[in-house]
């Protein structure tokens, strides 16, 4: 079974929720290969992820994504994602890519989070990174990642 739902509760950044499934379905069952999926992206504002950030991981302040994984190792892709697009925006401008490219590349990282990639020590974070950047050049080749998808 494949599904997939976002959730915008965030106003401040638009999003283009129907350009991001479409997104994110073509990274899952695309470039991924995946034949059963449950994803669930919630959309949230800075308040928002930093409490989230806060009570599940006991950090401070607002951060890019965080990613439950509700299957366990092993088990097809189960999991929901925290995206925060206020921060993708700040990034998207500080790195030169654009939201759109952030809010992208979070999906991609949660994703991968989702498939088992650890970022926590620097050998396992490079190969993930690694991973990360070969998704994200694949996905520009079939999808224009500019910030079209924040207007509308």
């Amino acid at each position: 079974m494949n599904e997939l739902w976002i959730r915008n509760r965030q106003r401040r950044h638009p999003v283009s929720l129907g350009r991001l499934r479409e997104v994110t379905r073509h990274l899952l069952e695309k470039e991924l290969r995946l034949e059963s999926y449950q994803l669930g992206i919630q959309l949230v504002g800075r308040r928002t992820m930093a409490e989230v950030n806060e009570h599940y991981l006991g950090h401070e302040g607002a951060t890019d994504v965080i990613t439950f994984d509700h299957a366990g190792p092993g088990l097809p892709l189960y999991g929901e994602l925290f995206i925060c697009p206020a921060v993708a925006a700040r990034q998207g401008a500080d790195y030169r890519t654009g939201t759109t490219a952030e809010l992208v590349r979070y999906v991609v990282h949660g994703v991968l989070h989702l498939r088992g990639h650890d970022d926590t020590s620097p050998a396992p974070r490079r190969r993930m990174k690694r991973q990360e950047n070969r998704l994200m050049r694949r996905l520009r080749d079939v999808f224009p990642l500019s910030d079209s998808m924040g207007r509308g």
